[in-house]
């Protein structure tokens, strides 16, 4: 069943923390889904995704860009599993109804945003009374991660 990991961001941009978690997955060798929800959010991270560190490139791609299947790493709005990605990242509050297809899903939230963790807490929820395995990661003071709960 797929593994469920949330990430508490608390000093950290989201951005930043998705580029390295999607820096990671293609060092594993997977397949990145990278869900949010408008498309306004999907064209500004697509164009982040190209320019926010100069030592590091991360292929890409969105509808815009077509071809979903060449990209390892495919952004969207729309729920599905265009590229045939192992992971899925959900980012500000995106839901899937597709878990099963994936081996992993990241749910990333700003930990500053009272109305975020709560719905954080909501999807935790949930995500434990359908019986999906769940870690809880949360950033220290010095910016760190921590496994806080599982």
């Amino acid at each position: 069943m797929t593994e469920i990991a949330f990430y508490h961001l608390e000093t950290v941009q989201l951005e930043h923390v998705l580029a390295k978690l999607l820096e990671k997955t293609l060092v594993a060798g997977k397949r990145a889904m990278v869900l949010l929800s408008t498309e306004k959010q999907v064209e500004y991270l697509n164009g982040y995704l190209w320019i926010y560190d100069a030592q590091s490139w991360l292929p890409h791609g969105s509808a815009n860009d077509g071809s979903a299947e060449n990209q390892p790493i495919w952004l969207s709005n729309i729920d599905e599993n265009s590229n045939k990605a192992e992971f899925l990242f959900l980012i500000d509050g995106a839901t899937s109804s597709l878990l099963t297809q994936y081996d992993r899903c990241f749910e990333l939230f700003d930990g500053r945003d009272p109305n975020a963790v709560n719905a954080a807490r909501e999807r935790w929820k949930d995500y434990l009374a359908a019986g999906y395995g769940l870690t809880y990661w949360s950033q220290n003071k010095n910016g760190d991660w921590e496994k806080t709960g599982s």
